[in-house]
């Protein structure tokens, strides 16, 4: 059985790092000295995902239907494998289209002391009939801890409220708090939407690794069962995986580790022959650095737009 703890922070104060996701490694420091030997080395962290809180109403590949009132700061039911992904998809297709997305989709920068850093909410001008000039909108953190062993999960609040995260810990920076916690058994979920189809794609939810400068860390190809040839990057490269397009990391340890990976957000088509399989194993994440949060990858339909709000006006 896996069990999955699916968190959502609050961030209380500005976050010095990236605008795009929190590291998985950042939030396995953050909680693993306050965790006991045995959870130390059986848990493994995903990536933070940013998501704001906002109105908004289910994908339609949801199980939940229609209008949802404010959600990014709180954690719907989770019954299908595509209920796992509503907040890991980085455009947040969940707003309304009353929202200003593309604006919802930029976090603010603030700038101490030269040391720039995402905002832990951001202002937006309202209509001049409104009674207030602005209106705040807060920002959240969505992650997910999971374990193969028993008796891991869930940790308890008292260890994951009030974490730091990111850089310039001393100073105050990236303290969050915890907001929501549910616990999901993965093989329990349906995964009937994945069930009957012609064709698959994997999706790179967060980066690939395929080399670390970390102690012990294996060097891997691209998967035999990806087909690049979907990233209509051309099909006369000399080497199939040299289609994607690529990411240096880092990983801090005892010292900084450079990453050399696939980046995320990418498309792939899938060449294998279990895609139920594969999506459970993407959950759980592949490759070296794993339990770090690299290696995250959903499966998805190919006939499935991925953006069907593109042809809305």
């Amino acid at each position: 059985m896996t069990t999955i703890q699916q968190l959502v922070f609050k961030l209380s104060t500005p976050y010095a790092g990236r605008p795009y996701h929190v590291s998985g490694n950042a939030l396995f420091q953050a909680i693993a000295s306050d965790v006991d030997d045995q959870a130390r080395r059986e848990l493994q962290v995903s990536h933070g995902m940013f998501a704001p809180s906002e109105y908004g109403s289910y994908p339609e590949s949801h199980s939940q239907n229609g209008y949802a009132g404010k959600l990014g700061g709180s954690l719907p039911p989770v019954e299908t494998y595509e209920d796992l992904f509503l907040f890991r998809d980085a455009a947040q297709r969940w707003l309304l289209p009353s929202r200003p997305r593309d604006a919802q989709n930029t976090m603010d920068r603030q700038s101490h002391g030269g040391r720039l850093t995402v905002a832990p909410e951001s202002f937006f001008g309202v209509p001049e009939h409104q009674r207030n000039s602005k209106r705040r909108v807060e920002w959240y953190v969505h992650a997910y801890l999971h374990s193969e062993r028993e008796g891991v999960l869930p940790l308890d609040e008292t260890v994951l409220d009030g974490i730091q995260l990111g850089g310039a810990r001393n100073y105050g920076f990236g303290e969050v708090s915890l907001v929501d916690s549910q616990v999901v058994d993965l093989d329990a979920l349906s995964f009937d939407g994945l069930r009957g189809h012609d064709a698959y794609s994997i999706e790179l939810v967060t980066p690939y690794v395929l080399q670390s400068e970390a102690p012990d860390a294996d060097a891997q190809s691209v998967p035999w069962w990806w087909d690049t040839s979907v990233t209509g990057l051309g099909s006369d490269a000399p080497t199939r995986d040299r289609r994607l397009r690529r990411r240096e990391e880092r990983l801090a340890g005892e010292k900084m580790y450079e990453l050399a990976t696939v980046d995320h957000g990418q498309l792939v088509g899938y060449t294998g022959n279990d895609p139920v399989q594969t999506a459970k194993n993407g959950v759980r994440r592949l490759g070296t650095h794993a339990r770090f949060g690299f290696g995250e990858l959903r499966v998805r339909p190919a006939s499935h737009d991925r953006v069907p709000e593109r042809g809305v006006a």
